[in-house]
This record gives structure tokens, C-alpha cells and sequence, in this order.
């Protein structure tokens, strides 16, 4: 339980920071499916003689590699190419799980997480993630600001857009691989999406939008991690559970606000 708190609250700074500029990005749908993208790579990790997080890097670079050169023309749409490897990832895992491998019981560990379970090199790689998001949050914050809300006007600020996005997408990949141990294939929304979309209903400011997702994710992690050693249920669903409470919250404590936004737009 001490091991789990300590890497939740790892997670949770680099899980929060990355969180707002996914969610502020609309990139919340991809950082979903890098995250089911590496149950292939999960799978064959051990037969293979890999290192998990080195085989889950590996499979989450060859889905976002596919992934552009499927959009780089334009014929196929990013949601409906997304989907479509996303659909493909999960059903590769399935077969080479169940038919290849044989992993058994060990699926589930792979798509749900053991937070329980985690061992001294989980923990060091949520501390580097964690560094990293915060030094690379001080130093891009301008960046990815201005190419999210203004792309097209960037380059005039002297900003490189296209750098910036890709050091967004990196450590999107290295942050997936650190909380895969602790939440499974399936669920890294729920610490990388999930807090970043509630702090962002319910403040106004980027400078507020990132304490508090970073404050949401520790909170729900934790609350999640008690509510599963009391129930005797599985960490990683519990802590999705609470963290969708949590949103739905949000969203209706909101409700009235943005009506009210609405209607002076209006």
C-alpha cells in the first residue's frame, strides 16, 4: 500500500501536467488508444525476452508511426484511422494472448493494472516521467499554448510548432508506459484524461487548470486506492470509478455556469 501511494502520487504529477495539455489539445482519444496500442507489445514482452516497458514504447511508437502515415495523405480521417488501429491493437493482443502465449490470468494484469504489485524500477520510471513533465511543462508551456489555440500563428511568434508537438507526443509515450504498471492497457485515460477533463469544468485559467489536475489525479488515485483495499476490489477499476464520479460531479455543479456562459454569448 506504501509503494502504491508513492507511485500514485508520481504518476499524478506527470499524469496532471500532460493531462491539461492533452485535454486542452483534444488529444484525449489518442492518448486512450497509445495506451491499448502497447497490449501487443505487453503480451509478447516475456516470451520474447523484453523488458514490458521497453516492448510497451516499442508498440506505442509503431501505432502513432502507422497512425501518421494513414492521415499524412488525408484520404482517411485521424478518429476513424485511431479507431481502426486502436480495434486492431486490442485484437492482436487478444489472439496472441490467448492462442500464441497462452498468458492466462496474466491478461488481466496487462489491461487493468497490478498497483499492488509494483516493483522499484515502476517506481523510478513514475519519478523520471514525473521530472520530466514538470521541467518540460516550464520550459513548452508558451509553445504548446500558442500551436494549441493558434497553429496557424505560431511561426510568427517564432515558435516551432512542429518541435513542440513532438516532444508533447513523447512524453505522452513515456508517460503511457509509467502508468501502464499501475492502471493496465485499458484504463491510462483514467489518470492521464480523466482528472485533466474534470479540472478543466471547473476552472477558468491555464495557470488553475494545471495545479488542479495534477491535485485531482493524487486525490482520486488515493481515494481509489482505499476504496480498494477496503472492498477488496481491483485498484485500477476502482480509481476509474472514482474518477468518472468525480467528472460527473463536475459536470453537473457546472451546468448552470455555462448556460448561463451560453446565454451572454448568445
Amino acid at each position: 500500500m506504501q509503494r502504491a501511494v508513492v507511485a500514485i502520487l508520481l504518476l499524478a504529477v506527470a499524469a496532471g501536467l500532460l493531462g491539461a495539455w492533452i485535454v486542452l489539445r483534444r488529444l484525449a482519444f489518442f492518448a486512450h488508444a497509445v495506451g491499448t496500442a502497447t497490449f501487443p507489445g505487453l503480451v509478447v514482452a516475456g516470451p520474447w525476452g523484453l523488458t514490458p516497458p521497453l516492448a510497451a514504447l516499442g508498440a506505442g511508437l509503431g501505432f502513432a508511426a502507422l497512425l501518421a502515415r494513414l492521415t499524412r495523405r488525408g484520404a482517411t480521417s485521424s478518429d476513424a484511422a485511431t479507431g481502426l488501429l486502436l480495434t486492431g491493437a486490442l485484437a492482436l493482443g487478444a489472439v496472441l494472448a490467448s492462442d500464441v502465449y497462452r498468458s492466462g490470468a496474466g491478461v488481466d494484469r496487462l489491461l487493468f493494472g497490478t498497483l499492488l504489485g509494483l516493483g522499484d524500477g515502476d517506481l523510478w520510471l513514475a519519478g523520471a516521467v514525473a521530472l520530466a513533465a514538470v521541467a518540460a511543462t516550464a520550459a513548452l508551456a508558451r509553445t504548446w499554448l500558442a500551436t494549441g489555440f493558434d497553429p496557424a500563428g505560431a511561426p510568427a511568434l517564432g515558435i516551432h510548432a512542429q518541435r513542440g508537438d513532438w516532444l508533447l507526443l513523447a512524453l505522452l509515450a513515456a508517460t503511457v508506459v509509467a502508468v501502464l504498471p499501475a492502471v493496465g492497457a485499458l484504463l491510462v485515460s483514467t489518470l492521464l484524461v480523466v482528472p485533466a477533463a474534470t479540472a478543466r469544468l471547473v476552472t477558468g485559467s491555464l495557470g488553475a487548470l494545471l495545479p488542479t489536475a495534477v491535485a485531482l489525479a493524487a486525490a482520486e488515485g488515493f481515494a481509489g486506492l482505499l476504496l480498494a483495499y477496503h472492498l477488496d476490489l481491483p485498484p485500477g477499476p476502482a480509481i476509474a470509478i472514482v474518477g468518472g464520479a468525480g467528472f460527473a460531479l463536475a459536470a453537473l455543479a457546472s451546468a448552470p455556469r455555462q448556460r448561463r456562459a451560453a446565454g451572454v454569448a448568445a
